[in-house]
């Protein structure tokens, strides 16, 4: 690999802010930003579409076989494109987050992922972010760092960006027992579960906002 292309792995729970700090370090940065939960998603989606429960091991195996993701690039966005529909609108529903927390924890689309978002990064500049980036997928990227924040202050945002795209479907509590109902089996699943690996950089977001978060985060970069 190049010394000029370079990875920068973000991980963290659930609505820790992964996303907008990575899109926002991309943009900083002037490289590709990739949204790794997405392609967990469009897997749901797909599951969802063919009515497969996702821990159906066999079936899911199946599904893979045959379904068509691709990732693709418009100006700078990430698009998820499954069996030649562009899926990106659907993919943050309440519905698509609990199947992808499920589908996500069989090692079988793990491996099918994990094995795509090395390839999609392999040949220029990246920000990634996940759950097991910096721990699996690019265990070799030159910054990794482990964003974590309150599950309340998680709950909150989430709250927010929910009813920012005009989605009432839920309340406070129902989003605070979300996240933590993931944080559980995101970290105690068998494969790839999260966790913060020795040499990240935490990045406690509780109390700060993404611009300090973002500033601090490039901080380390420019050293």
């Amino acid at each position: 690999m190049s010394e000029n292309v370079y990875q920068i792995a973000i991980d963290g729970p659930s609505g820790s802010g992964k996303s907008t700090l990575a899109k926002g370090a991309a943009k900083a940065l002037g490289i590709m930003y990739l949204d790794t939960g997405a392609m967990y998603r469009t897997c749901a989606v797909a599951a969802l579409k063919a009515g497969i429960e996702p821990k159906d091991t066999e079936a899911v195996k199946e599904m893979l076989g045959s379904m068509d993701l691709n990732v693709k690039f418009e100006d700078g966005v990430q698009h998820m494109i499954l069996n030649g529909e562009d899926v990106t609108g659907i993919i943050r529903t309440p519905e698509v987050s609990r199947i992808a927390s499920d589908i996500s924890s069989l090692p079988i689309v793990r491996t099918a992922m994990v094995d795509m978002q090395r390839k999609i990064a392999a040949d220029q500049s990246f920000v990634v972010d996940g759950r097991d980036i910096g721990s699996v997928v690019l265990p070799k990227a030159r910054y990794k760092f482990f964003l974590t924040a309150s599950s309340e202050a998680r709950a909150s945002r989430r709250l927010l960006e929910l009813n920012s795209r005009g989605d009432y479907s839920q309340t406070y509590e129902e989003v605070l027992k979300d996240i933590i109902w993931r944080d559980k089996q995101d970290s105690e699943r068998a494969a790839s579960p999260l966790v913060k690996v020795d040499d990240a950089i935490e990045i406690d977001t509780s109390d700060i906002g993404i611009e300090e978060t973002l500033d601090l985060l490039l901080s380390y970069i420019k050293e």
